[in-house]
Order: C-alpha cells, then sequence, then structure tokens
C-alpha cells in the first residue's frame, strides 16, 4: 500500500549518518540545464516566439500576404492605415504595405542569416585552425583578420558592394566577407583558452591525434560562444543589409526589401509619416529579438550557472 510513498521519500545513508533524499542524487545533463533556464527566462522566449513568427511569415508570404505586393493603384497611393483592402495602408506607388511587409521578410532575413551561417563555417574553421596550431599559422590567419578590422563593418560592407555592384548576391558576398574576421578572432580566441586545459594535454599524452583532439575535447567547448556571438550577428547583418538597400547597394526595385521600402518611402513621410515608418519599426523588432536572444542563449549556456 505505502510502497511507492516509501519510494518517492526514500533516502540514502551516508556512513556519518546523514541521510540524503534520492532525488537530491538527480544530475541532469547540461542541455537540460540551458533548456530549463530558458524556459525561464519570459524575454528570451518571448523574442523566439517573435523571431518564429516573422520566419514563418516569410516562409508562408504567397499564403499570407492579401494582395500583390508588385501591384500598383496610382489612385491609392500613401493610402492611411485601417482603409478598406488596405489594413497597413499602402505604399508611393500604391502597393498593399501589409504585403510588402510579409515578403519583405524574406529579403530580409535571408541577408541576416545566410551571410552569417556561412562566416560561420569559414571564419570557426579559421579561427580553431589558428588556435589550436598556433605559431606562425596562428599569426597569418590572424594578422590577415587584422586588415579588415581596418575598417568598420557598416564601411567594408559599402566599399565591397560598391566595388561588385547591387544585387542579393553580391551583398551576401559583402556581408559574408564583414562577418567572417570576427567570428575567426572569437573562435580562435576560445580555441586557444581550450588548448592549454588539462584534459586537452591528457588525450594529447594518451595518444590521441589532433584532429581527434579538435573534434571530440575542442569543438564542443568552442561551438557554444562562437554560436552566441554568431546570433548576435544576426541582427548587424538584418541593419546592414536594410541600410545598403537604402543606399542603393543592395537590392534593386522593385523587390520588397524592408531596407529598400525606407528609401522609396523617405520622400513622402510628411505626407504619411506612420505608413513610412512600418518598414523601420520591422527591422528594429527583427533585430532587438535577435540581439535579446543572443543574451538569453549566452545567460542560460554560461557553466557558471
Amino acid at each position: 500500500m505505502n510502497t511507492s510513498s516509501e519510494t518517492a521519500h526514500s533516502t540514502i545513508s551516508l556512513p556519518d549518518g546523514v541521510e540524503i533524499p534520492t532525488g537530491a542524487l538527480e544530475v541532469r545533463s547540461y542541455w537540460q540545464n540551458v533548456f530549463q533556464r530558458l524556459r525561464r527566462d519570459p524575454v528570451t522566449v518571448t523574442c523566439l516566439v517573435i523571431v518564429l513568427l516573422i520566419v514563418l511569415m516569410a516562409i508562408f508570404a504567397p499564403f499570407l500576404a492579401p494582395a500583390d505586393p508588385y501591384k500598383a493603384n496610382m489612385l491609392k497611393r500613401l493610402t492611411a492605415i485601417g482603409t478598406a483592402g488596405y489594413p497597413l495602408g499602402a505604399d508611393e506607388l500604391g502597393r498593399d504595405m501589409l504585403s510588402r511587409l510579409i515578403y519583405g521578410g524574406r529579403i530580409s532575413l535571408l541577408m541576416g542569416i545566410i551571410p552569417v551561417f556561412v562566416a560561420l563555417l569559414f571564419g570557426g574553421t579559421m579561427g580553431v585552425i589558428a588556435g589550436f596550431v598556433g605559431g606562425r599559422t596562428n599569426m597569418l590567419i590572424m594578422r590577415l583578420m587584422d586588415v579588415f578590422y581596418a575598417f568598420p563593418s557598416i564601411m567594408l560592407a559599402i566599399a565591397i558592394s560598391g566595388a561588385l555592384g547591387a544585387g542579393i548576391g553580391n551583398g551576401l558576398m559583402a556581408l559574408t566577407l564583414v562577418f567572417i574576421p570576427p567570428i575567426t578572432r572569437i573562435a580562435e580566441s576560445v580555441t586557444t583558452q581550450v588548448r592549454s586545459f588539462d584534459f586537452v594535454e591528457a588525450a594529447r599524452a594518451s595518444g590521441a591525434g589532433s584532429w581527434t583532439i579538435i573534434r571530440v575535447h575542442v569543438l564542443s567547448n568552442v561551438l557554444g560562444p562562437v554560436f552566441i556571438y554568431a546570433t548576435s550577428l544576426v541582427s548587424v547583418g538584418i541593419i546592414i543589409a536594410s541600410g545598403l538597400s537604402f543606399l542603393g547597394l543592395g537590392v534593386s526595385p522593385p523587390a520588397a526589401d524592408w531596407g529598400l521600402m525606407l528609401s522609396t518611402l523617405r520622400q513622402s513621410i510628411y505626407v504619411n509619416p506612420i505608413v513610412c515608418a512600418l518598414p523601420g519599426v520591422m527591422i528594429f523588432i527583427t533585430s532587438l529579438c535577435f540581439n535579446l536572444m543572443s543574451d538569453g542563449l549566452r545567460s542560460a549556456m554560461d557553466v557558471r550557472l
């Protein structure tokens, strides 16, 4: 009758007479702890939900957009918010703003996520090699990265885009080249610290090869900090990509892009400022959510907690 109750409240007696509940001996894994911390962080969870909604909105844009985002109607230009058939008004050419904002998320997210992912592969690889090998290899790779650090990120992106020309492909390449140096530096710094740990020395002493040590011992400790930093770069990528489009160095009209929409609507800001500010609001919300998500991940993945 009381078996379950006794099991639930069973204890273990230590030699000195101290009794410890068996539940206290249950040890959760690192990732279980991370998940539990994230669940208790309402800001991170809220931002994650918002980002997922924006991503889903971009993916299913053809099904969610109420109108053709490229169909112009000069009779409806700069229509106010709440007008019948135009829930968020119309732009300077009479195109539905809600539809263009939904479709604009596709290009803006693409320009923010793809360069960071590619830079994470190349920059992370070079950083791990530089940090683990050290010596001349480290000096060669890091001095090459320092050349890119001589220019601010936005100025470097403008220079590369100006040299390559406008277009989505050139914009992606420019942003990728901008993000490789900082990711390489973070990966190199963390790898240099991990290389000096005792478990790496023990693995080397046991006869493990360099590739095995990197794959088993180094990457598991490096990927966390590098991934968190890369997450924060997504918001930077969205802002820089929007800036390039605003300057005419990104996507070309009539593509629906939040930065390009800001550029084409800036001359109408005194006519209908609320409609003109909507693309900027989307850029602000998306970049803010990615930043707050990065902060939440950093806190949740901190082993000191």
